[in-house]
């Protein structure tokens, strides 16, 4: 065989040698924003796939109750890493909060009005003198103003009903509210699921306002104690969430194996085809996932200043608050 061709074929034996650290692995732990849904799918598809073991990370993926706890556990360094909602991590930065955002998963706003279709809501202005159903607080109903705004409506057009994640659900479900406020690849299809009835979906960026959302947050103790952990990590991370693009039904079985109870396989599967679409404006449709155009970034951080989410004087320190530096090229 000539030299140059064993020389090639060694080169290629090697490039697909399993990485073996020389020490142990790096024990790191992913803390989700809510109970395990499609959109966390991912993270179990390149935990399945050696992505994390390959990085010389011991990777444990545990679910959260909200993006706000996920982001204090990781300010308070009790979690590594951290997958949550942008508001709610630049909300607690602009409050002190030690946190970096390292990636940003969902570009495109998953926010929504959510109703079943025979309600007949099918624009914001159907929804005068209804009912919505909402959490106080969170970022979607921080951002409702400014929905709202767009059409020259307020929250007074409405009769508001509060509850949490799972009262909302079922208010809309049992006929209590006309809408809720929720995310499209997620709350719609169960809805959908339990009613067996048609659903209507009206996103917040139809009428002009897309705000990013899940990403990864990490203390800013880590990236400059740890910085080739957070470049590891973020290098599985983007090959996990790749894979799942590409193939939706492998990464929900990934994480059915982990949590049977996570969800319907179908639902799961189609709730993932929903939210891949999620990962990438046209500004960076040609990237890897996580790296966000700073302009699209720009402009959902000027949303939060305006929605009081945020202080006008943090909207202009954006490099306080995330760093793409520990993305793979």
């Amino acid at each position: 065989m000539p030299l140059q061709r064993c020389l090639m074929i060694a080169i290629a034996l090697i490039l697909a040698t399993p990485f073996a650290p020389s020490r142990a692995a790096d024990k790191a732990t992913l803390l989700l924003n809510w109970y395990l849904y499609a959109e966390h799918a991912p993270f179990f598809l390149g935990k399945e796939r050696g992505y994390f073991e390959h990085e010389g990370i011991e990777l444990d993926i545990q679910e959260g109750r909200g993006s706000v706890p996920t982001v204090q556990a990781v300010a308070a360094g009790t979690a590594t890493f951290g997958y949550a909602d942008l508001a709610s991590i630049l909300k607690a930065a602009d409050k002190g909060a030690p946190v970096v955002v390292v990636g940003v998963l969902l570009q495109k706003s998953p926010m929504a009005f959510i109703s079943l279709a025979e309600k007949n809501i099918r624009s914001l202005q159907d929804l005068r003198g209804r009912s919505l159903a909402l959490t106080p607080g969170d970022s979607l109903s921080q951002i409702l103003p400014l929905v709202l705004g767009k059409v020259g409506m307020k929250e007074s057009d409405m009769t508001i009903i509060a509850g949490d994640n799972r009262a909302k659900l079922n208010a809309v479900i049992n006929g209590q509210a006309d809408a809720m406020l929720g995310y499209s690849m997620d709350q719609n299809l169960r809805i959908a699921a339990a009613t067996h009835k048609q659903v209507t979906v009206l996103p917040f960026a139809d009428y002009g306002v897309n705000l990013a959302s899940s990403s990864i947050v990490t203390a800013k103790d880590t990236t400059e104690k740890h910085a080739n952990l957070v470049m590891r990590f973020m290098r599985a991370a983007t090959r996990s969430v790749a894979d799942a693009e590409q193939d939706p039904a492998a990464a929900v079985d990934a994480m059915l194996k982990v949590s049977p109870k996570a969800g319907l396989r179908d639902d799961l599967i189609e709730g993932l085809k929903l939210t891949v679409p999620l990962y990438h404006t046209d500004a960076t449709k040609a990237e890897p996932p996580f790296r966000a155009n700073r302009s699209d970034i720009k402009a959902s951080i000027d949303l939060l200043a305006q929605s009081g989410t945020i202080s006008h004087a943090s909207a202009g320190r954006m490099d306080d608050f995330i760093s793409f530096k520990f993305l793979p090229n």
